[in-house]
């Protein structure tokens, strides 16, 4: 039992910030970049992401760390890993919400995008690009920081677990 929550919080502690880290990359780095180009560029880029990102690594970080999570989570009501369980708590709900976000905005978001169509048929790119930018990056620094918020409420975590050995 020990040995499997230790697993599954390092787990979850690597999932979760390889996705705050895919989060943060396009906070500062993607956008800022995209901002300065133009409307097409945008919306060309944007919508080859949206179809790139949705592979298996991405898929293993992004479900992972929720999965990991409640198992670390879970593995820890029932034991003496008690002592993390504030952490783990925290680092759960902050994930959720994050996945909330995505789910309700950057999602539709993208989807919007992507109904659009291709990039030689769209008669106002200017418009499509507003109605998209802004909300999808502000909703992006949202849930970077709550992902940022889990993991490290999970690495406290697992310095945690360190201590109680």
């Amino acid at each position: 039992m020990e040995t499997a929550r230790f697993v599954s919080l390092l787990a979850a502690t690597i999932t979760t910030g390889l996705v705050s880290g895919l989060f943060y990359g396009f906070s500062v780095s993607v956008m800022p970049g995209l901002r300065r180009t133009g409307d097409r560029t945008v919306i060309e880029v944007m919508q080859r992401i949206n179809v790139a990102i949705l592979n298996g690594w991405f898929l293993l970080g992004y479900l992972g760390a929720l999965v990991f999570t409640g198992l670390a989570l879970g593995l820890s009501v029932p034991s003496d890993g008690r002592e993390a369980l504030p952490q783990l708590i925290g680092a759960f709900v902050c994930y959720v919400l994050a996945l909330g976000l995505t789910a309700r905005v950057n999602i539709p978001l993208n989807n919007a995008l992507e109904k659009a169509g291709p990039l030689d048929r769209i008669p106002d790119p200017a418009a499509v690009r507003s109605a998209f930018e802004q909300p999808w990056v502000r909703a992006n620094v949202w849930r970077t920081v709550l992902c940022t918020v889990a993991f490290g409420l999970l690495a406290w975590a697992l310095v945690l677990h360190g201590q109680g050995r």
